[in-house]
């Protein structure tokens, strides 16, 4: 048996694990594992090698992907698609496996409905695949953002100022709800919610109105803004509008200000979210999706993805875990708002 691996779209933190647990697991069987370069465009250009122990012993605890990752998307050209499919039968494969998050798993969907063996796993440190409770890169991607709020808090309580985090979400606000509950941050903003920035502002009135004298404020990047208006914006491959172009935290502290006269800064922490080490949980968790998907394999469990339900990993058809953004229920959001006080 041969099989495949690659890694696709943005990097986070769990995906080294999730390589190294696909190894061992196929290995164990006696079958023979190749890394694919670069996501998709590893497969559509032929670009792969076979892994090696010594390529994954020690990197359960290395964020990043030692395999390269990118937003190649073949389905925009029938030609790069047949380039894939050409590969996939070329270099011999049995199966492979994708670790990605929508996009990625998207692209293995299709591959599988054209009678490629495809399974998935998933990866994205926003958490909004549907049919999993978590996806790893997720828990870590908090803890770092958790940090920055704890620091902006020093000085924002020295310096008496509002502070805004943005962190990222394009459609799911996970990230920013979770890190501002566990950061005891004083509002979130996410894309689930219309943003009231004339409420929020009441509210860091009423804060510095007690005595409080800062105020600290977590933002999604997918939120709206205000006066934003339809421009021309640059895109990713599977049509993305580019999100650090926004200034989302940049535009919410500035109607903070307007609205309240208190001094307001702002701060992106952007891509340090997906960089550094993952966390226990991040590591376990991707190490039990990898195995599984090396068992949805052996069992012919093909265009379907490994996932945690509960404390059990099940295998879901792919397209039904990519088809539709798992967002942030409002009970939760609701939840948050009951420590705003």
């Amino acid at each position: 048996m041969r099989i495949g691996v690659l890694t696709g779209g943005g990097d986070c933190p769990g995906l080294n694990p999730a390589i190294r647990a696909v190894y061992i697991s196929a290995t164990e069987r006696g079958w023979e594992v190749f890394g694919f370069r670069d996501g998709w465009r590893g497969l559509r250009d032929g670009d792969a090698a076979p892994l090696k122990l010594e390529d994954v012993e020690g990197i359960i605890s290395r964020g990043g992907t030692i395999l390269g990752s990118s937003r190649t998307n073949p389905m925009k050209s029938a030609e790069d698609l047949q380039q894939c499919k050409e590969h996939f039968r070329g270099f011999q494969l049995d199966a492979l496996v994708a670790i990605g998050g929508d996009d990625t798993l998207s692209v293995a969907a299709r591959l599988s409905d054209d009678g490629l063996p495809c399974v998935g796993i998933p990866k994205t440190m926003d958490n909004d695949l549907s049919n999993t409770d978590y996806t790893f890169g997720f828990d870590t991607a908090v803890t770092v953002a958790v940090d920055a709020l704890e620091r902006l808090r020093d000085t924002a309580r020295s310096h008496h100022r509002v502070m805004v985090l943005e962190v990222m979400g394009r459609h799911a606000g996970w990230v920013a709800w979770m890190t501002a509950l566990a950061g005891g941050a004083d509002w979130v903003l996410i894309p689930e919610v219309e943003p009231d920035l004339h409420e929020l502002a009441e509210h860091v009135n009423r804060l510095y109105a007690r005595g409080h004298t800062y105020a600290l404020v977590v933002a999604s990047e997918g939120i709206t803004v205000p006066e934003e208006v339809d421009e021309e914006r640059a895109v990713d491959a599977f049509g993305h509008v580019v999100l650090r172009e926004r200034n989302v935290g940049q535009a919410v502290a500035k109607e903070i200000h307007r609205l309240t006269g208190f001094e307001t800064r702002h701060a992106v922490i952007g891509h340090i979210q997906r960089g550094g080490p993952p966390t226990i949980f991040d590591r376990v968790l991707a190490t039990r999706v990898g195995v599984k998907a090396v068992e949805m394999i052996e069992d012919g469990d093909f265009g379907m993805m490994a996932a945690v339900q509960g404390n059990a990993t099940v295998a879901v058809d792919i397209h039904q875990a990519c088809g539709v953004t798992k967002t942030v229920p409002l009970a939760l959001y609701h939840l948050a708002q009951t420590f705003f006080r």
